[in-house]
This record gives C-alpha cells, sequence and structure tokens, in this order.
C-alpha cells in the first residue's frame, strides 16, 4: 500500500520529548512516513548538530542569535533562524503536514496559531498551549481543519481509550505517579529541595516538568488540557494517584464500563501514536506484557499536601485568564526554586496571591492573554 511521507516540523528536538520523538522516527519500519523538514533547539547546540546532520532538514532555528551564527559556521547552506520569531518562522511553512511542539513554557503557543492557521496538524507536548489559551486554539483548529493530537502520556490514553466516542463518556480519569513527594509528610515537602523535587520515581523528564509533577500541578495543567481537548467540565475530569505508572488514563463510560491504556513509563508509544494518527504503525515497542504482571494501586489525592492540584482545578473553573495567572506565576517560581532561590512553600503561597489578587478577564482576546502573562512575569522575575 502507497503512504504519502508527510513534512514534519520538531519543535524543541533537544529536549526530553524532542530527542524521544527522534527515536520513534528511526525506530519505524516505514522510514518513508516523514520527511524532517524543519527543527529548533534552545541552547544544546553540540547535540543539535549531530541532529541536524542525521536528519538533514531544510531549515533550522536555535535559541538565540549566539548559537544561530555557531550553526551557520556550521551549515553555511542552511536556512537559520532563532528565538521566538524563528520559531514562528518554522510553522508558517505552509509545505508542513504535522507540527511537533515539543518546547517548554509560553514560546509554543504563537508558531502553534501560526502552523494551525495553514491547516498543519499539531502534535502538542507543550501544555501552555491550552492551559493559556485553549479556548482560541481549539476553535482555530476547528476552523482551520486541523486535528491537535496530544503528546502527553495521560491525554494519549485517554484519547486511545475513548475510540473518539466522547459523546458516551461519562467521566474521564488522569492518572498521577504521584510524584517523588507521594508518602512525604506535609511539612517535609515544604521543605524539600529541588534536588529531592528531581528525583521522581518514574519519569525521566526534563526539570521543570520534574518540579511541576513533584507538587503535582503538572496534574493540574493536565486537567485544564483535557478539558480543552475533549470538550469535557471539569466535574467529569478526575485525578487518581497510581505510584506504578502503568495505567496511563482511563476513561469511563455512561454504561459504568472501564477502558484504560497501560504499558511501561515511555513517551515512545504516545509520541508515535500522534504523529501516526490514526494508523497504527510498526516502531519502536517498549512493552512486554509479563514485565507489567505487579500489583496496580489507585487512591485519591491529597489535595491538603498537594494544593497546587486544587488551585488548577479553581483556575480551570473560573476560566478566562485565571490559567494563565497560574502558568505563568508557577513557571517563574519554579525556576527559582531550581536555582535555591525560593522554596515549594513559596510556589505555592506566590500561585495562590496571584490568583487571588488577579482582576479575571473571562473572554480574554490573544493580545489579553500575552499582556497578563508579562504582567505575572515581570512582576515576580
Amino acid at each position: 500500500m502507497h503512504t504519502t511521507t508527510k513534512n514534519l516540523a520538531i519543535l524543541g528536538s533537544t529536549g526530553s520529548i524532542g530527542t524521544q520523538t527522534l527515536e520513534v522516527l528511526e525506530g519505524l519500519q516505514n522510514q518513508e512516513l516523514f520527511n524532517v523538514v524543519s527543527m529548533s533547539c534552545g541552547n544544546n547546540i553540540d547535540l543539535f548538530v549531530e541532529q541536524v546532520k542525521k536528519f538533514n532538514p531544510k531549515k533550522v532555528c536555535a535559541g538565540n542569535e549566539k548559537g544561530a551564527k555557531e550553526l551557520k559556521s556550521i551549515f553555511p547552506k542552511l536556512e537559520i533562524f532563532y528565538g521566538e520569531e524563528g520559531l514562528i518562522e518554522l510553522a508558517c511553512d505552509k509545505s508542513l503536514d504535522i507540527m511537533l511542539t515539543g518546547t517548554s513554557g509560553y514560546v509554543g503557543l504563537k508558531p502553534t496559531l501560526c502552523a494551525i492557521e495553514n491547516g498543519t496538524d499539531i502534535a502538542l507536548a507543550n501544555k501552555e498551549t491550552l492551559v493559556m489559551a485553549g479556548d482560541i486554539v481549539m476553535e482555530a483548529a476547528k476552523c482551520h481543519n486541523a486535528k491537535i493530537l496530544p503528546v502527553d502520556s495521560e491525554h494519549s490514553a485517554i484519547l486511545q481509550s475513548s475510540a473518539g466516542k466522547f459523546d458516551l463518556l461519562d467521566k474521564i480519569i488522569i492518572t498521577a505517579s504521584g510524584g517523588p513527594f507521594l508518602n512525604k509528610t506535609k511539612e517535609e515537602i515544604l521543605n524539600a529541595t529541588f534536588v529531592d523535587a528531581l528525583k521522581h520515581p518514574r519519569w525521566n523528564m526534563g526539570k521543570k516538568i520534574t518540579i511541576d509533577s513533584a507538587t503535582l500541578m503538572n496534574k493540574g495543567l493536565e486537567v485544564i488540557e483535557a478539558h480543552h481537548l475533549f470538550n469535557l467540565p471539569y466535574e467529569k475530569i478526575e485525578v487518581v494517584v497510581h505510584p506504578e505508572s502503568i495505567v496511563h488514563s482511563a476513561v469511563e463510560f455512561k454504561d459504568g464500563s472501564i477502558v484504560a491504556q497501560i504499558g511501561l513509563p515511555s513517551m515512545h508509544i504516545p509520541i508515535q501514536y500522534a504523529l501516526c494518527y490514526p494508523s497504527r504503525e510498526v516502531g519502536v515497542k517498549t512493552n512486554s506484557f509479563s514485565l507489567l504482571g505487579q500489583n496496580l494501586t489507585f487512591r485519591a489525592p491529597d489535595f491538603e499536601k498537594f494544593p497546587c492540584l486544587k488551585m488548577a482545578y479553581e483556575a480551570g473553573k473560573l476560566g478566562g485568564t485565571a490559567p494563565v495567572v497560574l502558568n505563568a506565576a508557577n513557571e517563574v517560581c519554579v525556576y527559582k526554586f531550581l536555582e535555591g532561590k525560593i522554596g515549594i512553600k513559596d510556589i505555592i503561597k506566590t500561585v495562590e496571591a496571584e490568583l487571588e489578587n488577579h482582576k479575571l478577564i473571562k473572554n480574554p482576546s490573544l493580545n489579553e492573554i500575552f499582556e497578563v502573562d508579562r504582567e505575572i512575569r515581570g512582576r515576580l522575575k
């Protein structure tokens, strides 16, 4: 059977999601499925150089001008851009069929919208895109007939388990490992260092998302994403702590049946599923069913120990610019925490205070969203 090759852009190819995406591409049995047209990196130029040599894209984007100049000295014939404008340049390429957004932070939003306007499908690994502007992004995707395909293992599991029958669902169940602090006391969590918080028991992720997993803010952001992706009210989105991370998420149908997607903790399968959707291609296999033969436990989350999850639910229900405030305040604080400048209790207090003091804009424009984001970051940096 003849398969049309898809032109692919990868934003954030040197990050955790990006590197695993390239592993997926290398592992596909059918190597003609994708043509990597463009790639971007942050500051890891050495790794990026090796990736560019291997995948031979036409356009690349560095995190800054210095990186772009270094790349130009190595690849003089390549189209090279940098910064946010460079990401937008890659995303606006009308030849693209699909774009994977593996960048971290708010910088993923504008390029994603730009690609959507051209009808490009999005393999979405950037949480901030839907947390900040979910209504705008999903409406744009609908208008331009672009698919938003989740790369998060939880949302991928929901998409797979539901088989698209969202009208028949009673609720969706998002699983959480509980992170490194699951069995710690509230006092131990508040006094933990960033070294403690980075010791995730199950997943190998970037530093920012690992800290968010430790506070369960990551799960809160996923709840907001799920609301937009699957058009479900927050009352129908349940978080369940599942330390073994074998059940990646589940859906409960109106007749009481629960369907789940299971596998070892690996991002390869959800990445591959998003890129190849709706087909299932032969590629990297990470599961051996016998290895899953262990006790699986489930429990309700402790909102008192993990108030960030509760705040995310509240911000999501408020809607408008509340999730923008939640995301921006948390992101600034997480990076301060990683630098050893503040503690986890400061992350919680700051996000809570910013939400309480914010004057909500119920139906914000994109410019208003960015203005609120800039205001929060400017005040807290």
